[in-house]
C-alpha cells in the first residue's frame, strides 16, 4: 500500500492483531507451517480485522463530518 491515510494505518494494525490472535489460538507462529486450512483462516482473520476497524474509522469521520456541515439555510 502506498502512502497509506492513518486510517488504513490503524486498521492494518488491527487486522495484525487479529491474525496474531488466530495463530496464538493454534500454536503457531511460523507462516511457512500452517496448513492451506489455516492459512485461509489467519487471512481472514487479518483481512477481516482490517475491512471492520476501516468501517468503524470510517462510520467516526462521517459522524465528525456531518456535526460540521451547517444546515442548508433554504
Amino acid at each position: 500500500m502506498i502512502d497509506p491515510t492513518p486510517n488504513e494505518m490503524q486498521a492494518m494494525s488491527v487486522g495484525g492483531q487479529h491474525g496474531g490472535e488466530f495463530l496464538e489460538s493454534i500454536g503457531k507462529s511460523d507462516l511457512a507451517n500452517l496448513t492451506v486450512t489455516e492459512w485461509d483462516r489467519f487471512l481472514d482473520a487479518v483481512i477481516t480485522g482490517y475491512c471492520d476497524q476501516l468501517r468503524a474509522l470510517a462510520g467516526q469521520d462521517r459522524t465528525r463530518l456531518d456535526a460540521m456541515t451547517p444546515e442548508v439555510p433554504f
